[in-house]
C-alpha cells in the first residue's frame, strides 16, 4: 500500500499556499510538513492493544494521522484495527482529510467539523471519552476571556489562554489510562504566568515522558514563516512521572539529533511554585550552577527592585520623536544606544530618533534621569548571550530632567525612579553572565526577552549586587571571563 502521508504532504504544498494570510491566522493554521510528521509519529512507544483509538483535532489535511497509520501498516503497532477521530473546522481541508483516511484498510474514520473544543465540552459533560493515543499540531490563536470558549474551558477547570494548549488540556482530559499523546506546541507555555494553570492541570493529570526541542525557530514550519520556537512533547495519561527524555536537532531533518535523560527534579524543580518546564540541551549544564540557593535566590521584590517593559511606543508617539536633541526635548533611548560598557548618546545619523518632546501628551511615560539597567527585549538566537543587559549613565545626556525608554528595552527601576549606580551596574553585571544566560535559556522560549521573564529569575542579594556594581564601575573595560570569574567569587 502506498504511503498516504506522501499525498498528504503533496495536498499541503499545493493548499498551504493558495490560504490567505488573514485566513490562516483566522484558523491559528500551521500545517505539519511531513518530516516533522513521521517523527512525531516515531515518539509513541509500542503497544499490546487490540484496538486504538486515535485522536487527531486540528487535523489539516490529515499528515498526523497518516505519519501513525503508515507506522501502523508498515508494523510499528500491532492493533488488529483503528478507530480515528479527526477534527478539522476548515472546509476546504476537511475533504482531503477525508479521502486520506478512507484510504486505509482496517481504519474507522470519523471525520468532524464541529468546533473541538465544544465537541469536548459536550462530550466530557455525558461521559468522558478514553481515546488511547492523540497526535496534535493544534491551531495557535489567543483566546478572547470573553469568549464562549474561554466559558466552556473553565467549565471543565481548563483555565487557558490560547488555543493550543486549550488542545491539549481537552486531549489529556478525553484519553484512556496510559493514553498516549504526542503534540508539537509553541515552547511559551513552559514558563510565564499565564500558562501556570495550563502547566499544573496537565502534570496533575500526566506524565511528562519526553520533549523535543527544535533549536530552529524558523525551520520547523518555513512554509507559513513561523518565528516560534516549537517543542515536541509526549504525555502519558495518569503515567507515575519518571525520568525525561530530552532530545534536540536543528530542525527536522535529525541530522544533528541528541538525546539525553534527566530526572524530573531537574526539569521541574521541586520548590518552584510557578512549575516551570526546563528544558536543558546539554548535560553540562547543571541546575547547581544555577539555582544556588544559598547565593542566587532572590526575587527581584526581595531586592527593591522592579522592571517594567520601556513605555515609549514609538509610532504612537511619532508627532513628538526628534532625529536629534533640541530645546523642549529628552533623550530617547532604544537598544542601540547601549553596549556593554557604555552609553552612546545622541548617534547622529542613526535610523532611530534620538529625542522625543516633553510636554503634557508624553510626560506621564517619562523617567527621571539617572541610573537604570535595561535589556534588550529581541535577541537573535545565533548571539552568544540571550539576555544583553547594560547599565544607563546619566553623565551622557547632558543635565537632561527626564528619560525616554523606548518599547524595544525592559527597564530595572525603583517605582520609576534611578537606581543608585552600584546597584544599576551590579544587575547589569549579574545579567551578562554566563551562569544568568544559561538558567534564562532553559526556560524561555520566545522571541522576547519579557519583563516578565525577568521577574521571574532569581538574582544574588542586594548587597552582592551592589558589591559586583562597585567594582564593575571601578574595573573599566570588562571580558566575560572577568564577569563570569567576578559572580563566582562573591556567590561561592
Amino acid at each position: 500500500m502506498l504511503q498516504q502521508l506522501e499525498f498528504a504532504d503533496s495536498i499541503r504544498r499545493k493548499v498551504a499556499p493558495r490560504i490567505a494570510k488573514g485566513h490562516k491566522s483566522e484558523f491559528g493554521q500551521f500545517m505539519t510538513p511531513s518530516k516533522t510528521a513521521r517523527f512525531m509519529a516515531s515518539l509513541f512507544p509500542t503497544s499490546g492493544l487490540k484496538t486504538c483509538r486515535l485522536l487527531d483535532a486540528g487535523a489539516g489535511v490529515g499528515a498526523l494521522s497518516c505519519a501513525f497509520l503508515d507506522r501502523w501498516i508498515n508494523g510499528g503497532f500491532q492493533f488488529q484495527n483503528v478507530q480515528a477521530y479527526a477534527y478539522e473546522i476548515d472546509d476546504r481541508l476537511r475533504g482531503h482529510l477525508a479521502e486520506r483516511l478512507a484510504a486505509y484498510e482496517g481504519v474507522t474514520a470519523y471525520v468532524s467539523g464541529e468546533d473541538f473544543i465544544s465537541s469536548s465540552n459536550q462530550l466530557l459533560f455525558h461521559g468522558a471519552t478514553d481515546y488511547t493515543h492523540a497526535i496534535l499540531n493544534p491551531p495557535y490563536k489567543k483566546i478572547n476571556s470573553l469568549s464562549a470558549h474561554r466559558h466552556e474551558l473553565r467549565a471543565l477547570g481548563i483555565e487557558t489562554v490560547n488555543l493550543y494548549s486549550a488542545f491539549v488540556a481537552l486531549a489529556v482530559m478525553q484519553a484512556a489510562h496510559e493514553g498516549q499523546m504526542v503534540a508539537i506546541i509553541p515552547r511559551s507555555f513552559c514558563n510565564g504566568p499565564y500558562y501556570r494553570p495550563f502547566r499544573e492541570f496537565i502534570l496533575q493529570r500526566a506524565a511528562l515522558r519526553h520533549i523535543h526541542l527544535f533549536e530552529s525557530r524558523t525551520m520547523t514550519f518555513k512554509d507559513d514563516k513561523v518565528l516560534q520556537e516549537n517543542i515536541i512533547v509526549r504525555l502519558e495519561r495518569g503515567g507515575v512521572q519518571g525520568p525525561v527524555t530530552i532530545t534536540t536537532s536543528t530542525d527536522d531533518s535529525l541530522s544533528d539529533f541528541e538525546t539525553h535523560v534527566y530526572p524530573f527534579d531537574q526539569i521541574v524543580f521541586p520548590d518552584d511554585a510557578e512549575g516551570f518546564i526546563h528544558v536543558p540541551t546539554s548535560p553540562d549544564i547543571k541546575i547547581e550552577a544555577i539555582d544556588t540557593p544559598s547565593a542566587i535566590r532572590y526575587s527581584l521584590a526581595d531586592i527593591g527592585v522592579n522592571v517594567s517593559t520601556g513605555p515609549v511606543v514609538d509610532f504612537r508617539l511619532r508627532d513628538f520623536l526628534r532625529d536629534m536633541p533640541v530645546p523642549g526635548t529628552v533623550p530617547l533611548l532604544y537598544p542601540g544606544h547601549f553596549s556593554i560598557n557604555r552609553t552612546d548618546w545622541p548617534i547622529a545619523g542613526a535610523k532611530k530618533p534620538n529625542a522625543i518632546e516633553r510636554n503634557d501628551d508624553t510626560e506621564k511615560w517619562l523617567f527621571p534621569n539617572g541610573h537604570y539597567c535595561v535589556v534588550r527585549r529581541f535577541s537573535s538566537k545565533e548571539e552568544k548571550r540571550r539576555i544583553m543587559a547594560s547599565a544607563v549613565d546619566p553623565s551622557v545626556f547632558g543635565g537632561a530632567q527626564a528619560l525616554g525608554f523606548e518599547n524595544h528595552l525592559n527597564v530595572f527601576h525603583e517605582n520609576r525612579r534611578s537606581l543608585s549606580e552600584p546597584l544599576a551596574n551590579g544587575l547589569a553585571m549579574f545579567l551578562n553572565t554566563t551562569v544568568a544566560d544559561k538558567a534564562f535559556r532553559r526556560f524561555n522560549g520566545h522571541t522576547q526577552v519579557n519583563a516578565t521573564d525577568l521577574k521571574a529569575m532569581k538574582y544574588p542579594s542586594r548587597t552582592a549586587l551592589i558589591e559586583l556594581g562597585r567594582w564593575a564601575v571601578k574595573s573599566g573595560e570588562l571580558t566575560q571571563k572577568m564577569i563570569d570569574e567576578r559572580l563566582d567569587a562573591l556567590t561561592t
